[in-house]
């Protein structure tokens, strides 16, 4: 009796929808579709905050050499934040300072750009690096948590050395510098922490078990975090698609101390650095909870994951592993 008052509910709601609620499901849609980021990250880059609002905050940057931090730190070098760069080559954070100084010359100094040499898993240098960062800029406005390492190989000949590798580095890492930034924060009841995550801990990425199984548990760690914050410090989940970026150069393997080590071709279907670095920075902007940032059809498998998870599982187990390692991979 149940199912069918279910059945016959939901066949009537069908029905009943108006021709201005379909046009809206069907615009909705098809936004969606063109889209490169959720619909709430759209609305908020052409109508919320300007990243230009985030100008004169210390922002502290963790894998600041390359990729989508390199790019982000010269985001907001440009609207003229104040920045600590991190990250463990020291030369490769030297040039990227000089490139902030070249695009914020009309609001940095050479002692607005701190580089602060450090490896996310020397867990017992967090502290000593918090204070440093607190002697020089005497405040930590916004934490980018975003080093991180990725990986490949099938599920099966996966090592648990490898996924205990991964997960400190893109896990405890954090979640360690997090712990040592938050009594600042919660001094001065202000803050914003900013943690680049990835749709892979969203979706059940074939071919990644220790990256996907990483990305869902700091999910996990930061969801738990927000709801005992409350609302003086703010929280941001960024999840990117397939980006550009020196991303296999270091991805593991399946074995211990094994690399990918390979570049990524430009035939690949994959957003810029560069727009995921500005789409990041105005989540960032717009102090949002957590956005996906990726080309289609991830952020369409994305949609469906969330919003009809029974479907989205379905879909996936239909498209098959290969043909999902090549969506995932941009081709």
């Amino acid at each position: 009796m149940k199912r069918k008052f279910m059945l016959e509910f939901i066949g009537l709601a069908c029905t009943s929808l108006c021709p201005v609620c379909i046009g809206i499901i069907i615009v909705t849609s098809l936004i969606v579709i063109l889209a490169d980021a959720n619909l709430m990250l759209i609305v908020k880059s052409k109508c919320g905050k300007k990243i230009e609002c985030l100008s004169g905050k210390v922002v502290w940057i963790t894998g600041a050499s390359s990729g989508i931090g390199e790019h982000i730190a010269y985001q907001l070098a440009s609207v003229g934040c104040k920045l600590v760069l991190s990250a463990r080559r020291k030369e490769e954070l030297e040039r990227v300072k000089q490139t902030c100084l070249k695009l914020g010359r009309s609001h940095l100094q050479d002692e607005d750009v701190l580089v602060l040499p450090m490896d996310v898993l020397d867990f017992d240098y967090h502290k000593k690096a918090v204070q440093s960062v607190l002697d020089h800029f005497k405040k930590i406005d916004i934490l980018v948590n975003n080093a991180g390492k990725s990986q490949r190989a099938v599920w099966s000949e996966v090592q648990l050395d490898v996924d205990r590798e991964i997960f400190e580095i893109n896990v405890l890492g954090p979640v360690s510098l997090t712990q040592a930034v938050l009594p600042h924060m919660m001094e001065r009841k202000q803050g914003h922490l900013v943690v680049m995550s990835s749709l892979a801990g969203i979706l059940g990425v074939p071919g990644s078990r220790s990256y996907c199984g990483s990305k869902h548990a700091v999910h996990g760690y930061f969801d738990s975090l927000r709801t005992e914050l409350g609302n003086n410090i703010d929280i941001t989940l960024i999840c990117p698609g397939p980006v550009f970026s020196n991303l296999f150069q270091h991805a593991a393997t399946g074995k211990q101390g094994e690399l990918v080590g390979r570049n990524m071709e430009n035939s690949e279907k994959r957003m810029s650095t560069e727009r995921c670095a500005y789409l990041s920075c105005v989540a960032i902007a717009n102090r949002m909870y957590e956005v996906w940032v990726s080309q289609n059809p991830i952020l369409f498998m994305t949609y469906i994951t969330i919003f009809l998870p029974d479907v989205g599982k379905w879909l996936a187990s239909k498209i098959g592993a290969k043909q999902f390692l090549k969506m995932r991979e941009g081709k």
